[in-house]
């Protein structure tokens, strides 16, 4: 699905990710842990196509495809999904009519039949079932006076809908309380999929304590430093970003 081979990428003057390498199957979820400022969101960035970053070197192939090919919007419709850290608030425009023309963008886009209003309203709300979400909140505007939790739980709703190929969740875990994290944690186990490949950015391992991912992967200084299974969050609990960084470059 994903295939990165020495990424190098940088904003400005400054190297971010330096010699990247990472393979994610269809059916996987990958979990990437890493300090501040070691390149985390910067991939998830670079991945939708972020014209804020510079890729300066290496190979980024998404499905059999050349990304540097495609634009932002032809990744999207392509099936490529982010779920921001920081998701943004859009008054006036409703969760559902978003929703509906995002959809409809990326079912044209993939030859498949677009839905009218009522269809669609009938889809977006079994998908709000499956998350168990209430109905109302679907008709709010686009995470206008969201909590965190709130926030969170509609980029998993935006991913159930728009059911990418590759999604990417930014840090879904980060400002949550222990019930907003299950809440978020059940969503996402919902939509593993066989045909879906998942890449969890992460600070902390408790959200690895609910989403068991295949594939742990620890980024220090802009590269891939440790992969390992989930027992590893721990080893990082333990240890520390640093000393594992200076154990395997020793």
């Amino acid at each position: 699905m994903l295939a990165i081979d020495k990424l190098k990428v940088s904003s400005g003057e400054q190297t971010i990710i330096d010699g990247l390498d990472l393979e994610v199957a269809p059916g996987e979820v990958h979990a990437i842990m890493g300090p501040n400022g070691s390149g985390k969101s910067t991939l998830a960035r670079v991945i939708a196509g972020d014209p804020n970053y510079q890729v300066d070197g290496g190979r980024l192939t998404y499905d059999g495809q050349e990304l540097s090919e495609l634009e932002i919007d032809q990744r999207a419709r392509a099936g490529i999904f982010l779920a921001f850290q920081y998701p943004l608030e859009i008054a006036g425009l409703s969760n559902s009519v978003f929703l509906r023309t995002a959809y409809n963008a990326i079912c044209e886009a993939q030859g498949r039949e677009v839905l009218d209003p009522l269809d669609f309203d009938d889809l977006l709300r079994a998908k709000a079932e499956l998350l168990k979400m209430d109905h109302g909140f679907i008709y709010r505007d686009v995470n206008s006076n969201f909590s965190g939790g709130e926030k969170k739980r509609n980029e998993v709703l935006q991913m159930a809908v728009l059911s990418p190929k590759l999604a990417i969740l930014d840090e879904i875990d980060s400002g949550l309380d222990i019930d907003a994290l299950k809440s978020v944690a059940t969503g996402i186990n919902q939509l593993r999929s066989s045909e879906r490949a998942i890449i969890l950015i992460t600070h902390y391992h408790r959200i690895l304590d609910f989403v068991v991912p295949d594939r742990l992967h620890v980024l220090v200084g802009g590269k891939i430093v440790v992969s390992g299974g989930v027992d590893l969050a721990h080893r990082v609990e333990k240890e520390g970003y640093e000393n594992i960084a200076n154990s395997q470059s020793g």
